[in-house]
């Protein structure tokens, strides 16, 4: 998997719901979207564009769901209904690349809410590519939690506002880790002959001719050094230390 994303548009989206899917069934069994948040980024860049919206179910909440979210039958009660919402939701996402957090699932109910519409409304994959966050994590950190909280700690960033789940702030909380996840250089590419193409050779300047100056770091640029390793290696080994 490349984890650098070619997409110049993408929306980091999320979800909430009235529940959780049936063992083995559909994440969408039983259930509907009560929230949807998503953040627009542009060239790896936010640009502030926010989609944000509650969304009556016209059914009860779990008691389990309301624990995770927070988000009660009363506080939905007097918002529109899926299909109010729909065409300015897909105005919003069309023709862009989604960034999810296990995207299936809240692709799986983009899809059924879609399919309730009268008239029928799109697959999520025939306008938008799908992004996972949570499979990248994964081929980044084998074995270790990849949830959005644990990415939080890991990369240092700040989620302290995060006491319940709630979809415009966890897709605002994932677009900061996604871009920093995604971000940096990933490798060197020092094989390139004079024409441009790979050689397998590693090519070395000639420096005999030159006269060059060695600038030594200050006692300064060596702290804010070691303190910029100490952030990488919160993702993981930083090569820069033994």
């Amino acid at each position: 998997m490349n984890i650098i994303s070619s997409a110049s548009r993408q929306i980091i989206l999320d979800t909430e719901t009235t529940g959780m899917n049936q063992a083995g069934g559909p994440v969408y069994i039983g259930h509907r979207i009560i929230e949807i948040g998503c953040v627009e980024v542009i060239n790896r860049k936010l640009t502030g564009r926010t989609y944000h919206q509650y969304v009556n179910p016209g059914q009860l909440i779990d008691e389990e769901a309301i624990q995770v979210h927070g988000i009660t039958d009363e506080r939905v009660a007097n918002e529109p209904r899926f299909h109010q919402i729909a065409q300015d939701f897909i105005d919003f996402i069309d023709g862009a690349e989604i960034v999810a957090h296990n995207a299936s699932f809240d692709v799986s109910f983009m899809d059924h809410e879609f399919s309730k519409l009268q008239p029928k409304g799109p697959v999520t994959k025939d306008i938008c590519s799908i992004l996972d966050s949570l499979a990248i994590a994964k081929q980044l950190h084998p074995g270790q939690k990849n949830n959005l909280d644990a990415l939080c700690k890991r990369y240092g960033i700040d989620n302290s506002r995060r006491t319940y789940h709630g979809a415009l702030l966890d897709a605002e909380i994932l677009a900061d880790v996604y871009l920093f996840m995604t971000g940096g250089q990933i490798k060197f590419n020092l094989s390139r002959d004079k024409a441009g193409q790979d050689n397998g050779v590693v090519s070395k300047l000639d420096t005999s001719g030159l006269n060059l100056k060695v600038i030594a770091a200050s006692a300064d640029e060596l702290i804010s050094h070691e303190q910029r390793l100490d952030l990488v290696a919160k993702s993981g080994k930083c090569l820069w230390r033994g």
